[in-house]
């Protein structure tokens, strides 16, 4: 386990305080999961971005050969 120096706004330290007494969790444990969960919303944000990305070359591929086989069928 890393150990981390954190700076904290108060009043996000204040409220984090607040809910670790009614949910009686270590802190350190809270702030593990609360990090991890972070990094799997921003996994998944980046893991869209890149297939909307990846979609589009996809797409543009698609409609050249589509294209390329209308004007070999017309050609006929």
């Amino acid at each position: 386990m890393k150990n981390l120096s954190l700076k904290m706004d108060e009043h996000i330290f204040s409220e984090t305080e607040k809910i670790l007494r009614r949910v009686r969790k270590n802190r350190n444990r809270y702030i593990n999961e609360a990090v991890h969960f972070y990094n799997g919303l921003h996994r998944r944000t980046l893991l869209a971005k890149q297939l909307e990305k990846e979609s589009k070359v996809v797409r543009e591929e698609s409609m050249k050969i589509l294209k390329e086989l209308e004007r070999l069928e017309d050609g006929n």
